[in-house]
């Protein structure tokens, strides 16, 4: 372990981890206050409403989102280290182009099929304009430039900070909702407030380090012609679009599910086990939000990625196991206090989910070393067949098994996903000499 830190790159993923893991923390203690509110504060029928209208809008997000974001990384970051400040504009402005044509699209798109399908997924009629208002923060919650551009400026301490701001505002919102008994409507008003806050956060503070490095011109929008100086800029996008948009729906389109097979009060067990599940796994996202940049950086032709990664996988693991022994011992009695009694079946599901905890949080490397070998499509290919096998084992085994059978698809998820994206990281480690350094960095051509 002394040697590991020796290592200057692996220093720096696990400071700016903490950095990250810093503010996840509070925004986790602060969305269980939040969830504990509203559970209390409302019917357990309204409380798994209240999750289908928050489903609905971040599902259609997350299908027409660009993984912006890693497009600036891919592309930024060898950009702003050799000082080609016009081709990090080139970047951040065909990132921000996407995000606003996405956005808009998506939005359009969601408010459209709400009417048809607001009564199959369980939110009532009465309920669909509060739905409709949540579907216009569709804009703000998939644009990923801001964190993009924090990132290649290395500024992971604002990130962490901006962490706060929707799950604070979500917390006090809801403690005045449930004292002042404002009811559904207050809970649905608090989580859009805060959640157009946190968004509209984020682009203030990259502006701001934009400017504090005297970057301009950074946020001009474009799309066409930034591409044509950009190598290979559509195809990274379309590909990393695909497979997230397949896997980010996972967390939503599972609420609505469970909520259209079951019923919503079931979808509000479910969310509330998935919100523990995640919760218990962030520290594996935030080392992964760490480790991509770090790696873009390295020659992926040589072992120290590689080695990265396993190091990163072995201390990663190690802290899932940690997390099972807590989840185990505490998860009952924290569903109990925060929620109520009427809530604690969520934790026989939690049980279950947490069996894929080890498998999940040390696979976490896998998808950036693809991106880091080239091997996007491999990426894609992977996501997309794990979450269609996820998709078909979700509506056959709640009819077989119940809500029982939604943690069981997830725990197989998370496996198949694993196997699916271990094979050709596999494959490409064997094969690293023949990877191109400049070459599969994205310079700007």
């Amino acid at each position: 372990m002394k040697r590991w830190f020796a290592d200057g790159a692996f220093r720096t993923i696990m400071r700016n981890a903490s950095y990250l893991a810093s503010g996840k923390l509070g925004g986790a203690v602060l969305g269980l206050v939040a969830l504990g509110c509203a559970g209390r504060g409302m019917s357990p029928a309204l409380f798994g409403t209240l999750v289908l209208i928050h489903s609905y809008a971040n599902g259609v997000g997350a299908v027409v989102k660009f993984q912006t974001w890693q497009f600036i990384v891919r592309y930024g970051a060898p950009a702003f280290e050799r000082g080609d400040i016009a081709g990090l504009r080139d970047v951040t402005g065909f990132a921000f182009g996407l995000d606003l044509a996405s956005g808009l699209l998506g939005m359009a798109g969601g408010l459209l099929l709400l009417p048809w399908a607001a009564e199959w997924f369980g939110i009532g009629a009465e309920n669909l304009h509060l739905a409709m208002l949540y579907c216009t923060l569709i804009p703000t919650m998939t644009a990923a430039t801001p964190t993009g551009i924090l990132r290649v400026l290395d500024r992971f301490d604002q990130i962490a900070l901006q962490q706060l701001v929707t799950p604070l505002l979500r917390a006090m919102g809801a403690a005045i909702s449930y004292i002042a008994g404002l009811g559904f409507i207050g809970f649905v008003l608090t989580w859009f407030i805060a959640d157009l806050a946190g968004d509209l956060c984020l682009w203030v503070m990259s502006i701001r380090e934009l400017r504090r490095r005297n970057i301009r011109g950074a946020l001009r929008p474009g799309l066409f012609a930034p591409a044509k100086r950009l190598s290979r800029a559509w195809g990274f996008v379309w590909t990393t679009n695909i497979a997230h948009s397949i896997w980010a729906a996972w967390g939503p389109v599972s609420n609505l599910l469970v909520g259209a097979l079951l019923s919503p009060a079931a979808a509000g067990l479910f969310k509330i086990a998935a919100t523990f599940f995640d919760s218990a796994s962030k520290p594996a996202e935030l080392m992964s939000r760490s480790f991509y940049p770090e790696i873009m950086r390295l020659d992926p032709s040589s072992r120290h990625p590689w080695q990265l990664a396993v190091r990163s996988a072995l201390i990663s693991g190690g802290m899932a196991l940690v997390m099972l022994l807590v989840v185990s011992i505490g998860g009952e009695p924290v569903i109990q206090l925060v929620f109520g009694k009427r809530y604690v079946a969520a934790f026989d599901l939690l049980q279950l989910m947490t069996a894929s905890l080890v498998v999940a949080m040390a696979a976490f490397p896998l998808e950036s070393l693809l991106y880091m070998a080239g091997r996007e499509r491999a990426a894609l290919v992977a996501e997309g067949t794990a979450a269609l096998a996820y998709a078909g084992l979700l509506v056959v085994l709640i009819h077989v098994f119940g809500l029982w059978g939604a943690g069981l698809a997830y725990v197989i998820g998370v496996c198949l996903k694993t196997v699916f994206m271990l094979a050709p990281t596999l494959w490409a480690y064997r094969r690293r000499q023949d990877l191109s350094h400049d070459g599969l960095l994205g310079a700007v051509a």
